[in-house]
């Protein structure tokens, strides 16, 4: 498995202790942060680095795309239907031959790999977190 590599403005990877800014309340809320659930879920061979290519239904907000890279836990068969958190605000990103429209949010273990977050109890698609 691959290390990432540190985080350029902090000089530590991913998840390691620390806050690297400070973030008033306003600048938070201004985040829109959503329960998704995954329609589909196919491998991404064009990505530079492991990831699959996601379809999230969003309830009311409709189905969103995204590239994940979470293939070291997750097998895109065991991903459909597991609901999600991912922010449904920041604009779409090229990645490749696929559009990206949703930034789905994991934690990073001690390997740098990503961990899904997920509600713990049931809650509909396009609930907002806050």
């Amino acid at each position: 498995m691959e290390r990432r590599q540190p985080a350029p403005d902090s000089g530590q990877p991913p998840g390691a202790p620390g806050i690297r800014t400070a973030l008033r309340l306003p600048d938070f809320e201004k985040v829109d942060i959503r329960i998704g659930v995954v329609t589909d879920a196919r491998e991404f061979p064009e990505a530079r680095r492991p990831a699959y290519r996601l379809w999230i239904d969003f309830g009311p907000l409709g189905v969103k795309r995204a590239s994940a890279q979470v293939t070291a836990y997750y097998r895109p068969g065991d991903l459909i239907g597991r609901r999600v958190v991912a922010v449904v605000n920041f604009p779409p990103k090229q990645i490749g031959p696929f559009m990206s429209e949703v930034l789905v949010l994991g934690a990073y273990n001690e390997t740098g790999e990503v961990i899904l977050l997920n509600p713990d109890q049931p809650v509909a698609p396009g609930s907002k977190i806050g």
